[in-house]
């Protein structure tokens, strides 16, 4: 199970009056406050979901950059809060996208990048703050009724848990398929040593996103000093169709009867971030900001190919991804050359045209060296501590990807707009709530503020104050898998709506994707494959086309119109010589 990579939020309390037109955080005297040059301009749509959502920010090598991020991201980023923390703005705050490529003073740390950020936000945004307190979520961990489940520690072992899976099974024997994975067989025992109560809340914050979400989780044990103790969860939901186990472990569950504590949502006034104002439109860049930066690297600095070793029997499942770890170093494990062309031109598999069979199975792994001003540096949190390391700039890296590419498999390639599947939005009997046309357009995962809707099919998405043409613009990104291309409008529907839409994963769903999928590089039944049935049989789960008609009253009609695709005019099975 992943743990997640978000920031706690750092804030302190301030009064309503208080206006946010200067620093939150410290620096040293005489230290620079804004970025020496700032490039500021709305996100191009390439209509690839990959790339239109927020990466970064990237710092390091003099410059600084974020990418697809609304504005909400971009005061998430600079004030050091969850983005459920943000409060009130205009409609337009979730949704719009910029892109920030600017120049840092020499040595600047994330830290000072965060301060410069804020400068840029009141310069180029007119974006004023305010801080409050209000009513928000939070969850405490308590002690349950008998005597917890806890050793005290005696010292030894580093601090932390360390969590390990079972129920995988062993790799095939060569030419032999993947063996699929039922999710709700999987369990994940974390062994934890040292750790004080909130240590642990930490650390039930960090694995318990589909409880706890981005809210706070508390120590309210009142138990003080380091503690060692174990606990079991499953490693996954009982997907749709699949008949519930009695050995189904929950994390609130496990924190109850494992370890005698409680879980406990609650309502406590929190420090928020209020939008007082804000401009939509940014200030214009200076007319020659191009000649400010340097070019960025284009090729790594020396790279291997080599096609992956088949994989013995008996050694675990088939592992396969792109890793970018500090350094710079770039490992690409038994990834076949096609996902590597997906990944590296930032397209889907429906866009890319004229690739021959051998691309699907022909596997490869490469370690590259990346230049080293093209990765992030560590982050400091405002508190002094060493918080995770921002993402590495994964746009530069998989530019270096493509041209590496291109230049071994000698790729030659062309754009051109073909006719192809695509989807038309309709009303059939709109079921859907007006939104206040106040509030923010945005969706998210979960559930929304009365905490209603079904988690069972495996997704449970929000939708807020979105008109029908937005809602067919963001359905690339609500529902990958299922729609590959922008879907327009053809309701009649006017203004914005409010409405939960709750489908299964289309790797789930019985005659779209097909029995199994790959999930974080692990082949995954789906329902009915794991209960031993076929593509046809009736499984438990709902399909998004089926979902939007019967919850909100709307439909998915299939249409052919054109489409850019990737051609690829010319490309050699066989790489050149290291």
């Amino acid at each position: 199970m992943a743990h997640r990579i978000i920031s706690h939020c750092v804030c302190a309390r301030v009064g309503l009056a208080a206006l946010l037109a200067g620093a939150a955080f410290s620096q040293d005297d005489g230290a620079p406050t804004a970025f020496i040059a700032a490039d500021v301009h709305p996100t191009q749509d390439t209509g690839n979901p990959l790339q239109n959502r927020l990466r970064g920010p990237f710092t390091g090598g003099g410059h600084y950059d974020l990418r697809g991020a609304t504005l909400v991201d971009m005061i998430v980023s600079a004030y050091n809060v969850t983005p459920e923390k943000v409060l009130g703005g205009p409609s337009w705050l979730d949704y719009d996208r910029f892109d920030i490529h600017a120049v840092t003073p020499p040595a600047t740390t994330p830290l000072a990048a965060k301060q410069m950020l804020q400068s840029l936000l009141v310069d180029r945004f007119k974006l004023v703050l305010r801080k409050e307190d209000q009513p928000m979520t939070a969850f405490d961990l308590t002690v349950g009724k008998g005597k917890p489940k806890l050793k005290e520690s005696d010292g030894s072992g580093e601090p932390g848990c360390k969590g390990q899976t079972q129920g995988l099974p062993p790799a095939p024997a060569p030419g032999e398929a993947a063996a699929p994975v039922n999710m709700a067989s999987l369990t994940q025992t974390f062994t934890c040593k040292n750790m004080t109560m909130q240590a642990l809340a930490d650390e039930v914050w960090n694995i318990g996103f589909n409880i706890v979400g981005n809210n706070p989780v508390r120590d309210k044990t009142d138990l003080k000093g380091t503690w060692d103790f174990e606990f079991k969860i499953s490693g996954g939901r009982p997907l749709p169709g699949m008949p519930a186990s009695g050995d189904t472990i929950s994390l609130t569950d496990a924190l109850d009867k494992q370890l005698g504590l409680k879980l406990e949502e609650v309502k406590v006034p929190l420090p928020v971030i209020m939008v007082v104002s804000a401009n939509k439109t940014p200030t214009p860049n200076a007319p020659d900001i191009a000649k400010m930066f340097p070019p960025a690297p284009t090729e790594f600095d020396v790279a291997e190919i080599k096609p992956s070793a088949p994989v013995a029997a008996g050694n675990g499942p088939i592992r396969m991804g792109l890793q970018i770890q500090p350094g710079g170093r770039v490992s690409v494990t038994g990834l076949p050359l096609k996902n590597l062309v997906l990944q590296a031109w930032g397209i889907n598999a429906d866009m890319l045209v004229g690739a021959p069979k051998w691309m699907d199975t022909d596997r490869y792994d490469i370690i590259a060296k990346a230049p080293a001003n093209s990765l992030a540096v560590g982050e400091v949190r405002p508190d002094g501590a060493i918080g995770q390391a921002p993402p590495l700039d994964n746009d530069a890296v998989l530019a270096m990807v493509k041209a590496l590419l291109i230049d071994r498999f000698k790729i030659t390639t062309h754009m051109e707009e073909r006719p192809a599947a695509a989807y038309d939005l309709v009303a059939v009997k709109p079921k859907m709530k007006k939104a206040d046309p106040n509030s923010r357009t945005q969706w998210k995962e979960g559930p929304g503020a009365d905490g209603k809707g079904d988690r069972t099919l495996g997704r449970l998405v929000t939708v807020q104050n979105m008109t029908m043409e937005q809602f067919g613009q963001k359905l690339q990104n609500i529902a990958g898998g299922y729609i590959h291309s922008t879907v327009l409008d053809k309701t009649g529907l006017e203004g914005g709506y409010d409405f939960t839409l709750a489908f299964s994963q289309a790797g789930l769903v019985n005659g779209r994707g097909g029995g199994v999928m790959v999930l974080n590089g692990v082949a995954v039944a789906s329902p009915a494959a794991a209960a031993g049935g076929d593509a046809s049989d009736p499984n438990g789960a709902v399909s998004l086309f089926d979902a939007m008609e019967k919850q909100l009253g709307i439909k998915l009609v299939e249409t052919k119109r054109p489409v850019p695709v990737l051609v690829i005019d010319h490309i050699e099975q066989k790489p050149s010589d290291n």
